[in-house]
């Protein structure tokens, strides 16, 4: 199975840069720009175990995934449940551990693994794939390092 991960050291504690990626609407468009749209499901006000996310790409393709673990400040993980007709399975899950030494810095590591469809393109469709999710998660986790320097995402989620 196919992972991509990415990792970067941000200007805030743990619990803030926690919650700078928990961030949605205007917030979350502030720093992310992977997406161009993403709400909670079935009536969910705040992120937390088995909920589900519409989350709409910059391109427009559509996924539905579900939070597999919450863990605030240390970890969130998620899996698709509907999405892209070429991903058969995509999950992900992002961590944030103080750095030693600086309480107030975070490593943020974020992973991906996913599996292609259909089989038989699979091994050509997964190659490339990891280069295109690469570059995605690359992109994604340097606009939340500046997310975590905006002062008004940071007062949104002080």
């Amino acid at each position: 199975m196919p992972t991509v991960e990415s990792s970067i050291i941000v200007p805030v504690p743990p619990a803030t840069a926690f919650a700078v990626s928990q961030t949605t609407g205007e917030t979350r468009l502030r720093w992310d720009p992977f997406i161009r749209r993403q709400q909670l499901l079935d009536g969910a006000q705040v992120p937390a175990k088995g909920v589900r996310t519409l989350t709409v790409h910059r391109l427009g393709l559509r996924m539905v995934s579900e939070y597999v673990s919450y863990s605030p400040p240390t970890n969130v993980g998620m899996k698709m449940i509907r999405g892209s007709w070429f991903f058969e399975r995509l999950a992900g899950g992002w961590r944030f551990s103080p750095v030693d030494g600086d309480p107030t810095s975070t490593r943020a590591v974020w992973r991906y693994s996913f599996v292609c469809r259909p089989r038989w393109l699979a091994p050509l469709a997964e190659r490339v794939g990891k280069i295109l999710l690469q570059r995605d998660i690359d992109a994604r986790i340097a606009g939340f390092a500046c997310g975590c320097a905006d002062p008004v995402v940071v007062a949104a989620v002080s």
